[in-house]
């Protein structure tokens, strides 16, 4: 699977406070579990390929029609001016902010000043990542906000055909 998709995967399933165990184990997250078999193993099941239910290509899908997102993406900037950047910018992420807000209902997981100092105290570890000078043990009881984060409180995507075509090829009849 390619890091493009597994970045989406794991974005959207993070969404949901739990990375997938094969993404975390294939970048080092996890370390991997030894299998005791006794039996001959049963053949891999086939791979599932991305399906309209797959709700980060369907999102990637709807910032492509609505945003033209992984048009942008995909493009070698190099041969760009910085002011011919700024100005797709500021139309790319205009437009995907208002699908995202169209929907998805999202919310800062601390709705607090970035610069403060916060107390970790009542909030989910799932919900933070600490950084900087992390204690052994991983915890800390407090630190200074450096990202609000973000969560999906609501998920309201349209229903789509089958199939992952994030945008449909477009021929110009002449």
């Amino acid at each position: 699977m390619s890091n493009i998709s597994n970045a989406f995967r794991a974005f959207f399933a993070l969404l949901g406070g739990k990375l997938p165990p094969d993404i975390a184990q294939a970048y080092g997250y996890a370390k991997a579990v030894p299998v005791k078999t006794t039996a001959p193993a049963a053949a891999a099941p086939p791979k599932p390929s991305a399906g309209p239910s797959d709700g980060a290509v369907q999102i990637l899908s709807i910032l492509q029609r609505d945003a033209r997102l992984v048009d942008f993406l995909m493009e070698d900037l190099s041969g760009y001016e910085d002011e011919q950047i700024g100005a797709a910018v500021r139309d790319v992420q205009s437009k995907s902010r208002d699908t995202l807000n169209r929907y998805l209902q999202l919310s800062p997981v601390i709705d607090s000043v970035e610069g403060e100092f916060i107390k970790t105290e009542g909030v989910s570890q799932k919900s933070l990542r600490l950084v900087g000078k992390v204690p052994p043990d991983g915890k800390a009881p407090g630190g200074v906000l450096r990202h609000k984060g973000w969560k999906a409180d609501k998920v309201d995507l349209p229903k789509t055909e089958a199939g992952a075509v994030l945008a449909p090829a477009e021929i110009e009849i002449e």
